[in-house]
């Protein structure tokens, strides 16, 4: 199969194209069902419902999905009663859109999920806007709006319950892939074409995707495993899987040397570039795995890795034996490092072709050891008030959207065209984000999106007249909008605005004065909002660079802890281990895609950028050969305590708590508490000490190489405090 038919496949086996067929059925059948029995304008009032709590309807286990969404559709039930009477008069109009604008954003406190309800609220309240219901049947039609939402909320649920891991499934096979990805980056460290900074810079985006989807399955497999309290076959592979997907992405993570050292010795003999390709025939079977994941089938072996292997061992031989060329030791390391990941290849093809995994995990408390993993957010009433201040991102962001949208409200009321001028408040709601640079990418998207569709709406009206075939498409618009709303949303707007021209044709409404004034208050919508990100109340990633920056290094701190106490000769968990490397890693995306999001903004305020790029670098060094160090002791407890060894990573500890008092010193604001690096007691060691070992005598010249890490990461983080 081609890499483009896998591509294709893929995609319509993947979440966003199960989420797309979800959310259009849910939809369409309360309509389609009322118009079968004369009741049309009913089923488009439950679909109006259905439409807005979809929105709510994102991957995450069963209770919370559906407690979100009756929660919302309670929010959506009140909005509507409350706006379909304050419509009566325009300054109680203005004062509810400016009130419930600033109420629902500030629902982003309690996360993504609670925002996503906030958002329902407030499109229920824009779509009310356009809705001319007499006094006495206000109440009426928002039931029936409430009764929309109940009926998607079962619809979604039922859907669910039917294959309750194909989410996860869907999401690791997902992860599957981003590691692939990430470790062909890996491999283009070893072509001496490919520039090594931009290379770093494709690394840490990765790694913001696999850490995302690593939280995403986290959150559906292991949530999912505590509520129904039990192990299935399809459940205990899936953890199997991920669980080695976990550790294997530490691997490709630990893997770290010197490519500049490495290209200048080595590219004569030809091994860095055989190294990096076998490095993506690795990836290759990666993508084999996690595309027979996503299509629910047994992966076969795509190639056989060991004469592959035994190719390069070979060549490095022969290069040792070669006067002339430098040392072979970094090859060898190198060479055992692809061996262990051929190990962990092989171990995942094994899980889906024996009973092997029969047994391998503990059914009897499975809660104890997963629950540690996964996040629990807190909703009490404290977080909501404790915002209530200008330092607080999210204030300033309720405010901005607050204040945006009575401006919006006011300009639709007297400059827009034709009766939808409710589509000024919606580009508004749908552009503005907290932060400035994705405000601007996603007013970007909604532009190029709304145009680009708007012509092909135009085009398939004007020459295709035929009703049934119009229909058809209004079918295949509706599910790429919800199919790409997450994957790709510029893509999503260009399904969207045919299908609502479409939809509009449908319902009697003039077809180039519909596209028009769609246009048109899109533009309308996107200027203001563009205008406001940058005037009202800004928020700019410098702003909180800092934070990801002390949050980063106090996990550092906790992880090099770990080895601290397990070098002198305290006995430390796996589990343990695995809950420090896994706050590093989230930490360090986190400030990557700061980072990342820092690049798209004005150069005015771009502070420091080569600074904290040389910093995100410095911390992906740190993290690898920590995560090294913490493999190699994880396979050799206990360990005999050595003083040398314990005062080289007490020292590189005392470095980086040393640079977390300089942060905190030139903190002015924070979104939270502050985050303090981890106190623990320190081991006495005991009295006598063993002779070191030549693993003892490696771990000692790693620590030292992670000690000169963090000298670098203090010296780089005093210029960007400056």
């Amino acid at each position: 199969m081609s890499n483009r038919q896998r591509e294709i496949k893929s995609f319509f086996f993947s979440q966003y194209f199960s989420d797309g067929l979800r959310i259009s059925a849910g939809i369409l059948i309360p309509a389609l069902g009322m118009m079968q029995l004369g009741h049309f304008d009913l089923g488009l009032t439950l679909s109006l419902g259905a439409l807005c709590i979809c929105t709510i309807d994102s991957p995450g286990p069963a209770t919370h999905k559906r407690n979100s969404m009756a929660i919302g559709s309670i929010c959506v039930l009140l909005v509507a009663i409350i706006t379909g009477y304050a419509r009566m008069n325009v300054y109680a109009l203005g004062l509810e859109i400016t009130v419930f604008s600033f109420l629902f954003s500030m629902f982003v406190v309690y996360g993504n999920r609670a925002a996503a309800v906030g958002t329902a609220s407030l499109l229920i309240m824009i779509f009310m806007l356009g809705k001319d219901e007499p006094g006495n049947e206000i109440i009426p039609y928002s039931l029936t709006i409430f009764a929309g939402g109940v009926w998607y909320m079962l619809f979604s649920l039922v859907f669910f319950g039917i294959r309750p891991y194909r989410a996860a499934q869907q999401t690791l096979a997902e992860n599957v892939t981003d590691i692939a990805r990430f470790l062909r980056i890996k491999a283009d460290f070893y072509r001496p074409n490919v520039d090594l900074d931009e290379n770093y810079r494709k690394l840490v985006l990765q790694q913001i995707q696999v850490s995302n989807h690593q939280d995403a399955v986290r959150e559906l497999l292991f949530k999912s495993r505590l509520v129904v309290k039990e192990s299935t076959w399809a459940s205990r592979i899936l953890v199997l899987t991920f669980i080695d997907l976990v550790d294997m992405f530490e691997q490709i993570m630990a893997t770290h040397y010197d490519y500049s050292e490495i290209r200048k010795r080595f590219v004569g003999t030809g091994i860095i570039t055989d190294i990096a390709d076998f490095l993506d025939l690795l990836a290759e079977d990666l993508d084999n795995i996690g595309y027979a994941v996503l299509a629910n089938a047994r992966p076969e072996k795509l190639s056989n890795i060991e004469p592959g292997l035994e190719k390069l061992k070979t060549k490095i031989d022969a290069i040792g034996n070669d006067q002339t060329v430098a040392s072979n030791i970094v090859l060898k390391k190198i060479l055992i490092n692809l061996r262990e990941l051929g190990k962990s290849i092989n171990n995942l093809y094994k899980y889906y072709h024996s009973k092997a995994s029969d047994g391998l995990l503990d059914t009897d408390s499975p809660e104890v050891e997963y629950s540690k993993f996964v996040s629990h957010q807190d909703y009490a009433p404290h977080i909501f008030w404790d915002n209530f201040t200008l330092k607080s991102a999210t204030f300033k962001h309720a405010l901005r959207v607050a204040l945006v949208c009575l401006i919006g409200f006011i300009t639709a009321k007297n400059f827009a065209l034709g009766g939808h001028s409710y589509w000024v408040l919606l580009t508004i709601i749908v552009i503005l984000k907290p932060g400035f640079s994705l405000s601007k990418q996603r007013n970007y998207q909604r532009l190029i999106g709304t145009i680009g569709g708007g012509l092909i709406g135009i085009f398939i009206l004007t020459f295709i007249p035929n009703k049934d075939v119009q229909f058809v498409f209004l079918i295949v618009f509706m599910l790429g909008t919800y199919s790409f709303l997450r994957l790709n949303y510029v893509v999503s707007v260009i399904f969207m605005t045919p299908y609502v021209l479409i939809l509009f044709k449908f319902l009697g409404v003039g077809l180039l004065n519909v596209a028009q004034e769609r246009i048109i208050d899109t533009i309308i919508g996107s200027t203001i909002a563009f205008v406001a990100s940058y005037v009202i109340f800004p928020t700019w990633e410098f702003e909180q660079v800092q934070q990801n920056m002390k949050a980063v290094l106090t996990a550092n701190i906790n992880y090099l802890q770990k080895i601290a106490e397990s070098v002198a000769g305290r006995l430390v968990s796996v589990t343990e281990y695995k809950l420090a490397r896994k706050d590093v890693f989230v930490n360090s995306a986190n400030l990557s895609a700061t980072f990342e999001r820092m690049t798209s903004e004005p150069k005015s305020k771009q502070y420091h950028i080569k600074d904290i790029h040389k910093f995100v670098v410095l911390n992906h060094i740190l993290s690898s050969y920590t995560a090294n160090m913490a493999s190699a002791l994880v396979r050799n407890m206990p360990q005999q305590p050595h003083a040398d060894t314990q005062k080289l990573v007490k020292r590189s500890i005392a470095v980086l708590k040393d640079t977390v008092a300089k942060i905190d010193d030139v903190i002015v604001s924070t979104d939270g508490p502050q985050i303090e690096p981890p106190k623990t007691e320190p081991v006495k060691p005991p009295f006598t000490e063993a002779q070191p070992t030549p693993d003892e005598m490696l771990m000692k010249e790693q620590l030292g190489f992670i000690n000169k890490i963090t000298v670098d990461i203090a010296k780089i983080t005093e210029t960007i405090l400056r």
